[in-house]
């Protein structure tokens, strides 16, 4: 199943730097599961200035369960980056692999 995850940094001034922080762990981690076809598309979201202020991704996950477990142990959670998260099913219809 497909979800749309869209993950907010923090406000506070020192989000930049914990985002630095472990980001490298981040990127090793999504690169794996892109490889295992759990994450589709991934990428930061920006603001007008174009610095870091969030991520949004779309993943595949058998179930909602194991996309939790993902999010729990990702480093930007557990490195307190992210700290507003949203996820909702999603269905690809074009750019990408369709789900039925």
């Amino acid at each position: 199943m497909q979800f749309l995850v869209t993950a907010y940094d923090g406000t506070d001034p020192e989000a930049p730097a914990r985002r630095q922080a472990v980001r490298e762990a981040h990127l090793v981690g999504a690169r794996r599961m892109t490889e295992e076809g759990r994450i589709l598309i991934g990428g930061a979201i920006l603001d007008d200035a174009g610095g870091m202020i969030g991520s949004c991704c779309i993943v595949d996950f058998a179930t909602r369960a194991e996309l939790d477990e993902w999010l729990r142990t990702d480093p930007y959670v557990t490195g307190g980056v992210w700290q507003k998260i949203e996820v909702v099913p999603f269905r690809a219809a074009v750019g990408g692999p369709a789900k039925s």
